[in-house]
């Protein structure tokens, strides 16, 4: 349709860079041939590809991959399977809302999910139904600003420990509670401070304070 017409048109006019507006490569040689090799598995299961980066893994200084776009025929395509972090988006047509909910949440990743529209009912109906820790409107890495914390959905692969790895959640876990507990009994009646504790003398029964510090 015109929007994936316009989304392919806008991937292939993207140019090789660290500038601003540019894409630029991935983090080592590693990264780079799992990526090219994630998408010749697309290809080989029958993924059509509508714009191919890999090209951009002949560049002999860095590790690059170009913006890829492939329309993928099942939720068993390899690139539905696995967190690819690579400039890679993998379409596939659905018949209704429900389904594209149903497959994104089976996934076992749980980290992310985004819905692209113009409509407040229309956000409010899929927001409502992810299952992920940070979810997006019209934003396609909803990454959280302060004081939330960036962090995926317990139960799935993308939740570790019970902490988040930012905000509120990354100040709980390099934070150390000491927790103080005192018991004092009444001044020795030579002591300096016992004139000014005179009043206090009069109700010996035990005091407790307690006190505490982050």
């Amino acid at each position: 349709g015109d929007l994936l017409d316009r989304v392919c048109a806008k991937a292939a006019a993207l140019v090789a860079g660290q500038q601003n507006g540019q894409v630029g490569p991935v983090i080592d040689d590693a990264s780079r041939d799992r990526i090219v090799s994630l998408i010749g598995a697309s290809v080989a299961a029958g993924a059509n590809v509508l714009v191919d980066g890999r090209e951009w893994a002949s560049r002999e200084e860095g590790s690059w991959v170009g913006p890829t776009v492939l329309m993928v025929n099942s939720v068993d395509d390899p690139t539905m399977k696995v967190e690819l972090f690579g400039p890679v988006i993998s379409v596939l047509r659905v018949e209704s809302w429900e389904e594209a909910i149903a497959i994104e949440n089976a996934s076992e990743f749980g980290n992310a999910a985004c819905v692209y529209t113009s409509n407040g009912a229309h956000a409010e109906w899929f927001t409502s139904r992810f299952e992920a820790g940070m979810l997006g409107v019209n934003v396609g890495v909803p990454v959280p600003r302060e004081p939330f914390s960036f962090g995926g959905m317990y139960g799935t692969a993308s939740k570790f420990g019970d902490m988040d790895i930012t905000g509120s959640g990354a100040m709980e876990f390099f934070t150390t509670r000491k927790k103080v507990t005192t018991k004092w009994g009444m001044p020795n009646s030579s002591a300096p401070v016992a004139a000014s504790c005179a009043a206090a003398q009069e109700d010996a029964s035990d005091k407790a304070n307690f006190a505490g510090k982050m």
